[in-house]
């Protein structure tokens, strides 16, 4: 036999021994998952922001999904942690997030953003969390009907109006609006220290502040009520991407005009610049795996793939199908290979764009990274 048939007969019999170990790997995994059961336990779902915003919508609505999808019908508990832009449940979950299966973390982008920006208030690691879901969605920014205009094309006329945004802070998922509204030159005062988007919705409630933006979870459930009664004008969506990486009318609110429509209707041109590249970047990064269920640290593979299997399980559900598009909105939601996907894919901005919005921070807000 010559070397070259050789070396072939060497590599297939690695190949298929490594193939034997894998598939072995698996089925021993798969064996463990199914003995894994969490009866008569208590989950412990941290979620990093006050009651009554997207992220708190979200987890309460999948929380008994969970509980019915999980072996042993766990009762799934939602603790809310807010403070420091969700950084401070997040450190929490870092900290004491104990790896037996019934802590779990739900992020925002309002948890990542501040990871991606090397915020000095992050003591968390997402390498280290082991995620079960991609959760996307999408949002809606609207206007106090006291603004007295009807759609985005008046967008112009509040140039000479004091308009105020409460924010969570400039490095959290408001970066995303307040970069749009100063992309398309309307000035808006943030008012920050709202400990959630709920938060920064009750003030808009109250009158005191005139804009807000609501991610689709809260939009649906808690601002369409204020639609229909007149109070709140729905001017655009954030979009979604399309198969080729374009913005596109969020397939949940199909009848709004999305950011990067609004700029060419107000400035009659399509958006470019790094500034709008900027925004594309970090709105991908915020919404395109905008919500995320975690396991800490040191989690058994057979629990993580518990998890996995009992998200899935619920996702495909009948009762979740029929649910979920009038609560979290019509986009899919990721398990599995296809949630470790998205999250690569958001936690992934260049030095440059980070560069560019570090500066932009500071020259706009005197935040300092």
């Amino acid at each position: 036999m010559n070397n070259n048939k050789l070396f072939l007969k060497r590599k297939l019999l690695t190949l298929f021994s490594s193939t034997v170990i894998l598939s072995s790997a698996l089925l021993v995994s798969n064996q463990a998952a199914a003995e894994v059961s969490f009866e008569d336990k208590r989950v412990e779902w941290i979620v990093p922001f006050k009651e009554g915003g997207g992220s708190d919508t979200w987890a309460r609505f999948y929380g008994p999904h969970l509980s019915k999808a999980l072996p042993g019908n766990p009762t799934v508990v939602i603790k809310n942690i807010p403070g420091g832009g969700s950084t401070k449940g997040a450190n929490q979950f870092q900290r004491r997030g104990k790896n037996n299966g019934l802590n779990v973390l739900g992020t925002s982008g309002s948890t990542q953003f501040p990871y991606l920006l090397g915020d000095i208030r992050v003591k968390y690691e997402y390498k280290d969390w082991d995620v079960v879901l991609a959760s996307p969605t999408g949002g809606v920014f609207y206007v106090s009907s006291d603004l007295g205009i009807n759609s985005a094309k008046d967008l112009l006329q509040l140039k000479n109006h004091q308009l105020k945004y409460g924010s969570q802070g400039a490095t959290s998922l408001d970066l995303v609006p307040l970069l749009a509204m100063d992309l398309l030159d309307i000035d808006v005062q943030a008012i920050f220290g709202m400990k959630g988007r709920g938060a920064g919705r009750l003030a808009f409630e109250r009158g005191e502040v005139n804009v807000d933006y609501q991610t689709s979870s809260a939009y649906l459930k808690k601002v369409i009520p204020l639609v229909e009664e007149g109070r709140a004008i729905p001017i655009m969506s954030w979009g979604m991407l399309d198969e080729n990486g374009d913005i596109q009318r969020d397939p949940t609110f199909p009848d709004l005009p999305h950011f990067f429509e609004v700029y060419e209707m107000l400035h009659g041109k399509k958006p470019e610049g790094q500034g709008f590249k900027v925004w594309k970047s970090f709105f991908v990064a915020g919404f395109a795996a905008q919500k995320g269920i975690f396991l800490p640290q040191g989690t058994a593979p057979e629990v993580v793939e518990t998890w996995r299997n009992a998200v899935e399980k619920a996702t495909q559900s009948a009762d979740f199908k029929a649910q979920s598009s009038a609560v979290l909105g019509e986009y899919p939601q990721l398990v599995h290979e296809e949630a470790q996907k998205a999250f690569k894919a958001a936690l992934d901005i260049s030095e440059e764009d980070k560069a560019w919005v570090v500066n932009w921070l500071f020259d706009k807000y005197k935040v300092k990274l």
